[in-house]
């Protein structure tokens, strides 16, 4: 079915959610109460502006700020946002957990929604119990939970603790069977939380091919999480919060570009005093910049050294071991390169030292780069300076007829030859 002719299932019209610091929920309910009282009767929202810059107002907090959107049978959206945009608030007011202060939400269908661990199961009732319980609250009979129990239990995998109450259940464990319960009682709407980010690596791999899954049956999920290339594997479309507002709504890649942009800082050259440079009593890092003949102008066909300047302490052995990661700015490892791999070990000598790394020409595609350091002794991490550098790798001379962006982090001239 295209794009156009699929009917909408979520209409979110210029909602705002406002909470006052430091006072109960009771206290909060009864300003809604008021609130809602002021609109029946046609007069003025009692509560305070929104404001226009500050979340913040007084003694009150505008978790949301005008948004608005509408999302699509079988979409597929992430929601995206640094901690305190409002997306857990959002979500929340989607899965009709507390109700907006302004605004309208219109949704159709039934709603399913993963939020915070443990939400939505009673700690003295067995996982089997809670299974049930959530498939009554969603207006389900017994015999169609009865018809998805085993396919919940088996998709957790921990069948063997169904029958212990919830309350003595891991983190994980909770995880696992409230994603299952979410996922299999048949939602037209799926509203998923950071939470999977608790899960091991195979079962998160489960959760977003059960979420495809969902969405190729033609109903409707809602995804938030940190994990720029999960949103960007699974989510055909993106929205991003910022302080509460709806700052971009788009294709996902273009989204995803725009908000790690904005959060990478290009910066490349750093320089510590002594005294504050990261680091232990050990050693320290105490400059590092990226250059190019002097410059910091990068090309795909230019080489790149990354200059770095350390402060030995008191190592006297030859353990000592430097690594650099380079991600791009969708959060994806390029390359690790290891220092000793190249260049062995030997004594460092006390005091002042400086150590070069050159990335070669023609390795990295054009994009947004942010590089860490990792210092390393006796097979372990020492500390690791995160994003010591960020910096931009531009589009050089190109032969052919392709003339779009290359896909992928790295783009190498590798060897060709014909065969004749």
């Amino acid at each position: 079915m295209s794009s156009d002719q699929r009917s909408v299932v979520i209409r979110v019209e210029d909602v705002h959610k406002r909470y006052r610091l430091g006072v109960t929920d009771r206290t909060m309910l009864a300003e809604e109460v008021s609130d809602m009282w002021s609109k029946l009767r046609g007069r003025p929202d009692p509560g305070p502006s929104t404001g226009s810059q500050d979340q913040r107002l007084g003694d009150h907090f505008w978790s949301l700020r005008g948004v608005s959107f509408e999302v699509k049978e079988g979409d597929i959206l992430g929601l995206i946002g640094a901690n305190g945009a409002g997306k857990s608030t959002l979500l929340k007011v989607l899965s009709r957990i507390t109700p907006p202060t302004k605004g309208r939400i219109r949704m159709r269908g039934r709603v399913s929604s993963l939020l915070e661990v443990g939400t939505g199961f009673h700690p003295e009732l067995t996982g089997r119990e809670n299974i049930y319980l959530n498939g009554a609250i969603m207006g389900m009979r017994r015999k169609e939970i009865d018809a998805k129990l085993d396919g919940i239990i088996d998709f957790s995998g921990i069948e063997h603790h169904m029958d212990t109450p919830i309350k003595r259940y891991s983190v994980g464990m909770k995880v696992r069977l409230g994603f299952a319960v979410a996922a299999h009682l048949d939602p037209d709407i799926l509203i998923v939380d950071e939470v999977l980010a608790v899960g091991d690596a195979e079962f998160q791999r489960k959760c977003l091919g059960s979420m495809r899954d969902v969405a190729s049956a033609g109903r409707t999920v809602i995804f938030v999480s940190h994990s720029m290339p999960s949103v960007q594997s699974l989510c055909t479309r993106a929205i991003w919060l910022h302080k509460g507002a709806l700052r971009m709504d788009g294709s996902t890649d273009a989204v995803v570009r725009d908000y790690l942009g904005e959060c990478a800082v290009r910066n490349v050259e750093q320089v510590w005093d002594r005294s504050e440079a990261p680091g232990t009593d050990d050693v320290r890092l105490v400059g590092i910049r990226a250059t190019n003949d002097g410059t910091s102008t990068f090309m795909t066909s230019s080489a790149i050294r990354i200059e770095m300047q350390l402060v030995n302490e008191r190592i006297m052995d030859t353990d000592l071991n430097i690594q650099l990661v380079v991600r791009t700015d969708t959060d994806i490892i390029a390359f690790v390169s290891d220092m000793t791999e190249v260049l062995g070990t030997a004594p460092w000598p006390l005091g002042d030292n400086k150590i070069v790394c050159t990335l070669p020409p023609d390795l990295l595609n054009d994009g947004g780069y942010r590089l860490s350091v990792v210092f390393q002794r006796k097979g372990n991490r020492h500390f690791h300076v995160l994003d010591a550098l960020a910096f931009e790798v531009q589009e050089g001379p190109r032969k052919g007829a392709w003339f779009q962006k290359w896909p992928g982090a790295l783009r190498p001239k590798l060897e060709w030859e014909r065969w004749t």
